[in-house]
């Protein structure tokens, strides 16, 4: 058995170290765990700790994502969900009006949300480097190959159908229109939700905590926005918008109450300080304020209703709007109090 180190003459361990480590032993013997550690003498590396981190860096970093990002999930979840009402509208034979206008919003939506991912990212290469892999794993590679398929889709039926309309249909270009409609079908509802999954997807708490979540919320508020663009555009008669309007503001008012009635340390962010004001706000527009204007209007005169329909629509795209700003800026604080995943208590705000 090799002499104690502790005990050679000029052995150059430290006695008190090599104690607790001889303490810590037997403790692990006794109850199978240990509590507490050491560091070794010498160690390039510095003893961590829940007020320091490592070097004096967070554990957890804040997302490094500009004023881009939270538009660019606004004009996605619109227009993934107003190319959806597009295609469900032309198989359904409603107004062609309405259908193309849907795919308008839809198209619009597919040149601007490429640009503003572009923007945040910097610079284009950076773009066509996220598209030389596939990673079904990975919810930002899935999303970008969705936006891809997307945009492609929702621009081909959309000038497909403006070349019908001004030199007459032919067959190339009625098979444009009708394999990109459903390809726009396909893609526009994985692409006005799958930026719920991307946020969810992450070890920041306030987003983690709401993974199941954030992917019906965004989608919710994505069909909101769409059917108060297209109300916008002239169509407070359809029926079918106002139920689905209606829908959509209920079932915010729902995920505002869920949130509220939460009361886990994560969750602070999206009820206290300047981001908490924002996710009420958006949720205020998102659900019961267009909830409200939409359910009188059913019981009004043809005009009034018409007027109601249209501040309803306002309404929702003002709370889609903000609802993914508040999300992004409940994320920052969350990241800041990185103390929370430790269990630990965040310092006072």
């Amino acid at each position: 058995m090799a002499p104690n180190p502790q005990i050679i003459p000029g052995n150059a361990f430290d006695a008190a170290r090599e104690q607790r480590l001889l303490e810590l032993r037997r403790e692990a013997e006794k109850h199978g765990q240990v509590k507490g550690g050491i560091r070794p003498a010498g160690a390039p590396f510095p003893q961590a700790s829940p007020e320091t981190g490592y070097y004096g860096i967070p554990l957890l970093k804040e997302p490094s994502w500009t004023w881009e990002v939270p538009l660019y999930f606004f004009v996605g979840g619109a227009a993934g969900a107003a190319a959806v009402m597009g295609a469900i509208a032309q198989y359904t034979g409603a107004d062609r009006k309405l259908v193309r206008d849907a795919r308008w919003i839809a198209a619009a939506g597919s040149v601007i949300s490429p640009a503003l991912l572009v923007a945040d990212l910097g610079r284009p290469e950076r773009f066509l480097a996220m598209m030389r892999v596939f990673k079904p794993r990975s919810p930002m590679s899935v999303g970008v190959w969705t936006m891809l398929g997307f945009s492609g889709a929702s621009a081909a039926t959309a000038f497909a159908q403006f070349l019908s309309e001004r030199y007459g249909p032919s067959l190339p270009l009625r098979v444009i229109e009708n394999a990109g409609q459903a390809l726009s079908l396909a893609f526009g509802l994985p692409f006005s939700n799958y930026t719920g999954v991307l946020i969810g997807a992450t070890a920041i708490p306030v987003w983690n905590e709401n993974v199941g979540d954030l992917p019906i919320h965004f989608a919710a508020s994505g069909v909101g926005a769409a059917v108060g663009l297209l109300e916008l555009m002239g169509h407070q008669k359809s029926r079918a918008l106002q139920m689905l309007g209606l829908g959509a503001a209920l079932f915010e008012c729902w995920e505002g109450a869920r949130i509220e009635g939460r009361s886990l340390p994560g969750l602070d962010p999206l009820k206290h300080g300047p981001s908490g004001v924002l996710v009420r706000t958006g949720g205020a527009f998102s659900g019961p304020l267009p909830a409200a204007l939409r359910a009188i209007s059913l019981f009004t005169g043809r005009e009034r209703s018409r007027r109601l329909r249209r501040w309803a629509g306002i309404s929702a795209i003002a709370g889609s709007l903000i609802t993914r700003y508040a999300w992004v800026r409940a994320g920052h604080v969350s990241a800041r109090d990185w103390r929370e995943p430790l269990g630990i208590e965040p310092e006072p705000r």
